[in-house]
């Protein structure tokens, strides 16, 4: 099998040749490319001329089309601090709603021509083009609902209106929110990836608790994954953190895959969502990647496999990978994955 039938057979449950590997890894493919991220983050060719260096060097099965988290929120009005060598953030003490009823003034931005979607759209047709007939494309639709509508309002703020403010006005904003998204996602399947992904990291236990996360969050989340998975194209979601205590109602959400923290427990994860869902993690980025020795990356790997039974996984890191991994643990990430996710070994796991 090449890269991108790997991929599809685990997705759509069918047999492979052995598990994939899907890395997080947008800023060592830069670091590899010998860029820097504040020269790509406004350049979509060169994002995707460093993936594919990058993973024509490493091998590996799929690439995650990221530049930050700041370019929805950028396209709708934030202001955006740039920096060299980390992902732009924005700058949340001068809101784009300075009160919430401000959003029903906001029109949904076109993805083709707002802020820097364009260049994410534009990475994603480039490699498409060059590799995705062999190599499987995440083209990443920034931002989910929630985390959106913190990146407008201010994160901070946005956590005293949950408490104070009028629901009605709340779920207002989420739902514009999830438009936006929506409408980004739909166009990463236009430009021709195989798969859409968002990340809703504030909606997760580091920010609000999991009742407030089923209140405010869970909804909105499932209607997209419903309305891009209709559009025809597979959906993940992704949420930083220790998500042990909402990571069966992540599953409920019908996102095909579910991108996943090193802080969460694979072995309950795997018993707490459907079959079909695919989990895609959830090796420590810093410890071991960074950090740790290739003994130690090999096993956390192995470790990974062994606690999903290798059912319904693709192999990555739990997060964004830093831009100074030491290029051995990464290859023997690579190696580890293809040494221990064989399909016969994957199944004999399962007997």
């Amino acid at each position: 099998m090449n890269s991108l039938e790997r991929c599809m057979a685990v997705l759509n449950g069918k047999e492979f040749d052995m598990l994939p590997v899907v890395p997080q890894c947008f800023m060592y493919a830069i670091e590899t490319a010998g860029l820097r991220i504040g020269d790509i983050n406004r350049n979509g060719k060169l994002m995707a001329k460093a993936h594919i260096i990058s993973q024509e060097k490493y091998g590996y099965d799929g690439c995650v089309i990221d530049f930050d988290d700041a370019s929805i929120a950028e396209a709708v009005g934030a202001k955006v601090i740039f920096r060299d060598d980390e992902p732009a953030v924005v700058k949340e003490d001068e809101p784009v709603l300075k009160d919430l009823r401000d959003v029903y003034d906001l029109d949904i931005p076109d993805p083709l021509n707002a802020g820097r979607l364009g260049e994410w759209l534009e990475a994603t047709r480039i490699l498409v083009d060059a590799i995705g007939d062999h190599v499987f494309v995440m083209g990443r639709a920034d931002q989910g609902p929630f985390s959106i509508a913190c990146l407008l309002r201010g994160t901070q703020q946005f956590m005293m209106d949950l408490l104070t403010e009028d629901k009605k006005v709340i779920a207002d904003v989420i739902d514009y929110c999830r438009k936006v998204s929506l409408a980004f996602a739909k166009a990463q399947k236009d430009a021709g990836a195989h798969a859409t992904s968002i990340g809703d990291a504030l909606a997760g236990p580091n920010l609000i608790s999991p009742d407030m996360y089923r209140e405010f969050a869970l909804e909105p989340e499932k209607q997209l994954t419903r309305d891009v998975q209709n559009y025809g194209i597979p959906f993940a979601i992704h949420i930083c953190g220790n998500t042990n205590a909402i990571i069966g109602d992540m599953g409920a959400t019908g996102a095909k895959i579910l991108e996943v923290d090193w802080q969460l427990d694979m072995r309950h994860a795997r018993k707490a969502i459907p079959s079909t869902t695919v989990l895609m993690g959830n090796v420590n980025p810093s410890d071991p990647l960074v950090w740790g020795s290739v003994t130690e990356v090999e096993q956390a790997v192995k470790d990974v496999i062994a606690a999903t039974g290798g059912c319904g996984l693709f192999v990555s890191s739990g997060c964004a990978m830093g831009r100074n991994t030491p290029p051995e643990n990464f290859k023997a990430f690579i190696a580890a994955a293809r040494k221990y996710g064989q399909y016969e070994d994957i199944q004999k796991m399962s007997r």
